[in-house]
């Protein structure tokens, strides 16, 4: 049994924060933040929490789905930068939204939606699940250094969702972890304990640039070759990809090495940034909701981040 996207949905918050406006606050500017990783500007939580920001995109995603709450049966939230540790991310979700399902939360930074979004395709191969949610949500902003150009210019805030039932869409899938703590980190800092003696870095994002953009760059094209070899497909046969919205060149470096067009890859990057979890989700909303979809169109989603890890999926739309 495989699944089907029933609806999907996203939301970003009012604050747009543009290069210039952090170019008065780090040492930078519009053209160096274009040149590097293609963003324009990003968008910046004033007064909503991650779940508060998930709320908002999955009930737009049930609204699309035709879907009330409370015939969830499964909620699964992936995200590093939720505002509590417990209650977890998915069960204010489900508090809000009036469910009564289970609900849990996944970590695996950028890749962490399509690493949700296989296991709730697994609850629903197992059985008993009708309708499942699945949310990517991110508030980066409360975990960035803002005097750390190298970071501060690359990170937004936003959440998107899909609702996802028994079907016959999902044709492949592949997940991968590479343990490494030093291209990509987030620490959860020294905490209270008076006993603890080991050093921690400060609650902030750290990047190894290079090492994080050859892995990205890498991942993203064998992913996509062995997803194809898994679904019987070639890369040719893709009608749209749509990645992780990291670094625009790393995706056109992909696709010059996959051999395809440009214009095959879904990309948002210049006006959100890149938002974690959150990315796939709200890239795949704005192509569903673009009118861009034909039925049978086939569909690769490709995500790489922090742990070291990737994900991916095909789907057959429509």
């Amino acid at each position: 049994m495989s699944i089907q996207i029933l609806g999907t949905g996203a939301y970003v918050p009012e604050k747009i924060l543009t290069n210039d406006d952090l170019s008065k606050m780090v040492e930078t500017s519009d053209e160096w933040i274009m040149q590097r990783v293609g963003i324009h500007e990003r968008r910046i939580s004033m007064h909503e929490s991650a779940a508060e920001m998930a709320e908002k995109a999955a009930r737009r995603a049930l609204d699309a789905a035709g879907i009330q709450p409370e015939e969830l049966d499964l909620m699964i939230a992936a995200t590093v930068s939720s505002d509590s540790i417990c209650p977890s991310l998915s069960a204010r979700v489900q508090a809000a939204l009036g469910a009564h399902c289970p609900a849990f939360d996944v970590n695996s930074a950028c890749s962490g939606f399509l690493f949700a979004l296989d296991t709730a395709a697994a609850f629903i191969a197992r059985g008993g699940i009708r309708y499942a949610l699945v949310i990517g949500a991110e508030r980066l902003s409360r975990v960035l250094d803002w005097t750390d150009r190298s970071t501060c210019v690359i990170f937004g805030d936003g959440s998107g969702a899909f609702v996802i039932a028994p079907g016959e869409q999902y044709l492949a899938s592949r997940l991968f972890t590479q343990g490494n703590d030093t291209a990509l980190s987030i620490s959860a800092g020294k905490g209270n304990s008076p006993f603890y003696e080991k050093e921690l870095t400060p609650y902030k994002v750290v990047m190894n640039g290079q090492e994080t953009f050859k892995f990205a760059v890498r991942r993203l094209e064998e992913d996509i070759k062995l997803l194809c070899e898994q679904a019987g497909i070639t890369p040719q046969d893709l009608d749209w990809i749509v990645p992780h919205q990291a670094n625009v060149r790393i995706i056109d470096l992909c696709a010059r090495r996959l051999k395809l067009p440009l214009e095959k890859f879904y990309m948002n990057i210049e006006r959100y940034g890149n938002t974690s979890s959150a990315s796939v989700p709200i890239s795949f909303d704005e192509l569903a909701r673009s009118g861009k979809l034909r039925k049978g169109d086939l569909i690769a989603m490709s995500a790489f981040g922090g742990g070291l890890s990737g994900a991916g999926c095909i789907i057959r739309w429509g």
